[in-house]
């Protein structure tokens, strides 16, 4: 199923947060705005070509626009998980005020 999109008529959200997780089956990767997520499951091959796609794309945009300064950490939080950690303790247990 090769359809074509246009990504014009396409509605657009900001995406806030991305994670993923796999299994020997799947991957999943869960893309975050505001309080909803929604996840997607791939196969690993596809999962795979995701990333070359991406790789694709980002070197494409570098040539037109220059590199792009971000470095991938393990521990960075979004806003929305420091938010989530201001109001609870570290345990996942409501934080007290005193």
């Amino acid at each position: 199923m090769n359809q074509k999109v246009d990504l014009n008529n396409v509605p657009k959200q900001f995406c806030e947060n991305v994670t993923a997780a796999f299994s020997k089956e799947f991957f999943v990767i869960a893309m975050q705005t505001g309080g909803n997520a929604i996840a997607y499951a791939l196969t690993p091959q596809h999962a795979k070509r995701l990333a070359q796609y991406m790789n694709h794309q980002i070197s494409e945009y570098e040539k037109q626009n220059g590199e792009i300064d971000a470095k991938w950490d393990p521990n960075i939080k979004s806003p929305i998980q420091i938010k989530s950690e201001s109001s609870n303790g570290e345990n996942g247990e409501e934080a007290k005020s005193e």
